[in-house]
């Protein structure tokens, strides 16, 4: 889930990427890093921290250069210390090179066990160094080569950013899993980006996304990147990313997201309609349940209410590491609206139910604030199977409708009624032209080179 973008062929190449950067903060709050490239030299700032907390004026003096590469961190891989933020940086045959991912590489056990019996020595936990070593020990004279050929031992879900000291290299996998888009700054240059939000703030032009399995090549006065189709796309783009990980604003693959998150509370109105419960007001779970609760309350003509508060100094409850973390940062950071929700039955929705814990918390902090009943709506199916793709739910155990029914995880939450969609629902409300990566809802890890 990781925020990654990559600016050239401007003098402003830094700062613009931390602003990119810090649209994407939703995309990773553990750890923020840019690496910047001017006459020959690779610079590099990184840190544990939110980017507006790493990046002071001082820092992007330091990061000099018309092109830079930038990274907000999500741990899937590797731990919390400073040596696990990117980018990654190395000095090698070729020169410095430094590198900044997104995704989660599925055989990078076998990988990196099998540079350590040739004689590597890793200073860091992410799957992301393997690329680094492996670019290192090929023999090809090009760094376009050296990438390519270490690619064909990468697999997993991933979008690589790769800078060199005068070049810039972008790869999407070939199933497309994560988001990456192509943009042109109007002051000049282009940028790449994990989303499009990124695109407004720093007054860029939208051109396309990457294409599954494509890499471009940005290379000095360039006025258009040089395309490589490295691998035979087969284009699966991840749903979790529509229903939970990317900004409202932005387009993934062409699709709004708000607009299916939309969609998807609609379908989840419609799937009531037959209902003989009665509610008051629909309620979402701010802020990623909001566009799915406006959904509902559109088609089904309930009152859409604010039942909930959300403190938005507080980040998301999600992605924190642990779940001592997850539980004090839902405390912090929802409050209930007393005098409007008092007495009234509330349609609760939410965009998905992983652990459970955090839906427990919020049933029980309406019914404490004196809600009659809460209804529980979920704009997504059941998460039951772990995603090895970059999503951080690594353990079966972990997931509530693993290990329990749906008419089980109602009752643990304590919610009236429980309802989720299906796959087909969720997939039609994002749009049925294309097959997705679904693995979180039917265990299909398709990902096989």
């Amino acid at each position: 889930m990781c925020a990654i973008v990559g600016i050239y062929g401007n003098e402003n190449a830094a700062r613009l990427a931390s602003l990119a950067l810090f649209s994407m903060q939703h995309r990773g709050q553990e750890a923020t890093g840019i690496s910047s490239s001017c006459n020959g030299k690779i610079f590099t700032k990184k840190d544990r921290g939110l980017v507006s907390e790493v990046f002071t004026e001082d820092a992007l003096r330091y990061l000099k250069g018309n092109m830079a590469i930038g990274h907000n961190r999500y741990s899937t891989a590797g731990g919390d210390s400073i040596l696990d933020a990117q980018p990654v940086f190395a000095k090698y045959k070729l020169g410095e090179i430094s590198i900044v991912h997104n995704g989660n590489l599925i055989n990078k056990k076998e990988v990196r066990e099998d540079l350590i019996d040739k004689g590597a020595i890793f200073q860091t936990g992410m799957d992301t160094e393997n690329l680094i070593h492996l670019i290192a020990k090929n023999t090809q004279d090009k760094l376009r080569d050296r990438i390519k050929e270490a690619l064909e031992r990468t697999i997993g879900a991933y979008c690589f950013i790769v800078q060199s000291r005068n070049k810039q290299f972008v790869i999407r996998d070939r199933y497309g899993i994560r988001p990456l888009s192509l943009g042109k700054l109007k002051s000049g240059g282009f940028i790449v980006s994990s989303e499009t939000c990124a695109f407004d703030l720093v007054d860029a032009e939208f051109v396309r996304d990457v294409k599954p399995g494509e890499m471009l090549i940005f290379t000095e006065n360039c006025e258009e990147p040089e395309s490589i189709q490295l691998f035979e796309a087969e284009h699966r783009p991840c749903a979790f990313e529509y229903v939970y990980f990317a900004r409202p604003d932005s387009v993934i693959d062409g699709k709004n997201v708000y607009l299916t998150r939309e969609n998807m509370g609609r379908t989840l109105a419609k799937k009531d309609s037959d209902s003989s419960i009665k509610y008051d007001m629909v309620v979402p779970v701010p802020d990623s349940g909001v566009p799915a609760a406006l959904g509902y309350a559109s088609q089904s003509g309930i009152p859409f209410e604010y039942g909930i508060i959300r403190n938005h100094y507080v980040g998301r409850t999600f992605i924190e590491p642990t779940q001592e973390m997850r539980n004090m940062k839902v405390r912090m950071k929802l409050s209930p609206m007393r005098s409007l929700i008092k007495g009234k039955s509330l349609l609760v929705i939410d965009d998905s139910i992983v652990r459970g814990t955090t839906s427990k918390r919020i049933v029980k902090m309406l019914k404490d604030a004196g809600a009659k009943e809460v209804h529980f709506r979920v704009a997504s199916p059941e998460i039951k199977f772990p995603c090895y793709y970059g999503i951080d739910t690594p353990h079966k155990e972990e997931l509530i409708s693993n290990n329990m029914t749906k008419d089980e995880v109602c009752e643990y939450i304590e919610a009236d009624s429980l309802e989720y969609l299906s796959i087909e629902d969720l997939t039609s409300s994002i749009g049925s032209d294309r097959d997705y990566a679904l693995e979180s809802f039917n265990g299909d890890y398709f990902v096989t080179k």
